[in-house]
This record gives structure tokens, sequence and C-alpha cells, in this order.
């Protein structure tokens, strides 16, 4: 096909596989090879990247550019983000919230709207879990997988919408995509009794194409998801990343209050008093502490 003949879509990349982007244009999905300008330039194309491409045969194509992307995650490499929905269990396995917590305030400094699920609740009541982050104003959904239309409030708020679904193995979190999304028939294992959690069925991060609109991301567990470098959040960054404590900030005795132990803290003053939950200011200053011991020029250099 002569150059000036090609045709030129938008799209988005919904599937990366040994050096192959897959995008959504057109109602067509294309193979695409990406041009070397981006190796040059030190971009890396990634799942929800809005790509332009310039067709060169049936369903194959070239990127010739990525657009500019409203938030980005590392690893898993994902971009253009609406939601990150947190699947916990309330048993088998039971919810780690330290962990839950550190998530929230990636997805908070990344720009991206936290979500947080509850499955297995016909067996153990989710209250206590749902009180604590309803009451920071994160949104929160109950899910029992044996109900299929326990997942109808949660299904229709991602129609139309980019979202990557984690969490820890074994939660139910596939069985809850199929029961929301019947078409995309993803593979389940059950929960290892020896070890306690789920075997892996998800390898690689990939977009699977809504018939209602929009994508959905079945992402590996928490424990692939990581914050490396770039999602560090440095510790004068990371009160801003709970959103409880935004209308007490800068209402410290002191100016430069870590909102950790300080006498005159109004962050703590509130947990005292039940405004905040004492989990996640908990989280928090394990958080903290941990950033203490990053050398932020380091980072900022790189």
């Amino acid at each position: 096909m002569p150059e000036n003949n090609k045709a030129a879509l938008q799209g988005t990349i919904v599937k990366l596989i040994g050096g192959i982007y897959f995008v959504d244009a057109s109602e067509s999905v294309y193979e695409c090879t990406a041009r070397g300008v981006f190796r040059k330039k030190g971009i890396t194309p990634s799942c929800g990247d809005k790509a332009l491409i310039e067709v060169t045969g049936e369903n194959t194509a070239v990127i010739t550019e990525i657009c500019e992307r409203k938030n980005e995650i590392v690893r898993p490499p994902m971009a253009n983000l609406d939601n990150l929905v947190f699947v916990s269990s309330t048993c088998e396995p039971a919810p780690n919230l330290t962990l839950l917590d550190k998530f929230i305030a990636v997805a908070e400094y990344k720009g991206i709207n936290p979500i947080v699920v509850f499955t297995k609740t016909d067996l153990s009541s989710p209250q206590e879990y749902c009180e604590i982050y309803e009451k920071c104003g994160i949104e929160v959904y109950c899910i029992d997988n044996s109900d299929e239309k326990s997942c109808l409030a949660l299904k229709e708020r991602l129609v139309g919408k980019i979202s990557a679904f984690t969490g820890n193995t074994g939660v139910g979190k596939t069985s809850l995509l199929n029961n929301m999304f019947p078409d995309l028939n993803l593979k389940t294992q059950h929960i290892s009794r020896k070890l306690g959690r789920g075997k892996h069925t998800t390898r690689h991060v990939e977009f699977y194409t809504l018939s209602e609109g929009g994508y959905i991301a079945d992402t590996p567990g928490f424990s692939s998801f990581d914050t490396n470098r770039y999602d560090i959040i440095f510790k004068d960054e990371l009160a801003g990343c709970f959103k409880e404590f935004s209308q007490y900030l800068g209402k410290c005795r002191f100016v430069n209050c870590s909102h950790t132990k300080e006498i005159g803290c109004e962050i703590i003053k509130h947990v005292e008093s039940g405004d905040i939950p004492r989990s996640r200011h908990e989280s928090y200053v394990e958080m903290y502490k941990a950033a203490c011991g990053i050398n932020e020029w380091e980072y900022k250099k790189k």
C-alpha cells in the first residue's frame, strides 16, 4: 500500500504480546508494530494508551504516535485509567487493610478514582470494613458472587470507563468480572487449601472491550502491582493522598507537622475523636516512616 494512501486512525492499545501491540480502532482490532522513534524518545506504549496508527494491510498497522496520557502506572504497565478497582474478600483470605490503603494512596496520587470491593459477603459481614472506607469518601461495593444481582450497581459504574481490577489472589476477582460481563469468559481456579490463596490465572495485562462501552483490565494480584520508583510517594505528598485528611490539612499547630505523633496535630485529633478511621491513620504512619527512608534527590534526578 503506498505511503500516501495509508489510512490513519486513532484507537486504544488493548494488549501487548512479544513486541506486538493490539489496537482497538474503528470497530476492529489491529495487530501493530511500533516505530523505533518511540524507543529513541524513551516511550514505551502501554495498555490503555491512545495511539495513532497507519493501516498497512488487513487488520495490520503501525503505531505512529502515542497521545498524551492523563495518568499511568508502571507495573503492571497501564495508562489513562478512570478507575482502579481493589477487590478484597471478607475472609479466606482476610483483607489486608494496610496493603489496601497503600494502593488506594497510589491511585489518589496518580489521579485515578479508587473503588473498593468486598467479596464473599455471604460468608462474613463486610460492615466493619465498609464503614472505614465509606467514612473516608471512597466508593465501596459489597458483592456476593453467588448472587449475580449483587454486582449490578458496580457494573453500571464501570460502563463507558477504563477500569483495572486488582486484588490478592483468591478473593473472587475473576468470578466477579465474569458475573458482571459474562462475555469475558475469564478462567478461574479454586483457592488452594494448603496455601490459603488462589492460584493465579492472569499472566499479563489485557484490556477487554465491553459491549456496553469501555474497557476492563484484569491484572495480576497485589504482589505484582508494584509501586516502583515512578509510583513512589514522597513523605511531603503523602497526606494529600488520604482524602479524609484534606479538610484538616493546614490547621495543625506546627507548619511542618508530619501528622504522625505531634502535639497539636489536627489529623491526630480527629483520629482520636473517630472522625478519621484509626486503621487508615496507622497505614499513613507506616507509609510515612517508609517514605522517610527515601532519598528524594536520587529519584528526582533519574
